[in-house]
């Protein structure tokens, strides 16, 4: 009689790890596609689709929609600007103030994107019950804690710009 093959099941360390290899494999391949379809980085095409829902927005406001910092903002919104993706434009009640229309290139990139600019893990995170959030919120902040020479510069960063291969 032949025993039976069993296939152990992991730590439940390792098995956590492996939640997060398949999240980060997820968004890595997820934002290599978005940027083979669209010619540009998922950071940049994100842009795109804020402008693109509320055109004239501004860079302060833009950068709060993207939960990122102001001048990582206004760094990505100069290079689209540079491949004329984007139009700066100055608004009629406060010529100081400059607000963003997508350029016919921007239209075309954000005809290309294969689903939402944000990538997949927010659209995921969006589709969680509160509860659920709430919780995760609350053990990755344990875990975050306990990590080694945290760096808590990475939380305005977006993630298109971490998980893609530098050039």
């Amino acid at each position: 009689m032949t025993p039976l093959l069993t296939v152990a099941t992991p730590p439940v360390h390792l098995a956590v790890l492996q939640q997060f290899r398949v999240i980060y494999g997820t968004m890595r391949q997820y934002f290599r596609e978005v940027e083979d379809r669209c010619g540009l980085p998922g950071s940049q095409m994100w842009i795109l689709q804020e402008v693109h829902r509320c055109p004239g927005l501004g860079v302060t406001d833009l950068a709060a929609r993207l939960g990122i910092h102001q001048s990582t903002c206004s760094q990505l919104v100069e290079k689209l600007v540079v491949r004329r993706c984007l139009i700066k434009t100055r608004k009629q009640e406060d010529q100081r103030r400059v607000g963003l229309q997508l350029a016919p290139d921007g239209l075309k990139a954000i005809a290309a994107l294969p689903g939402s600019a944000e990538g997949v893990l927010p659209e995921a995170l969006a589709a969680m019950p509160e509860v659920a959030l709430q919780t995760l919120y609350i053990n990755l902040f344990e875990l975050i804690r306990h990590l080694p020479g945290r760096d808590d510069a990475f939380a305005s960063i977006p993630l298109a710009d971490m998980l893609t291969d530098p050039k």
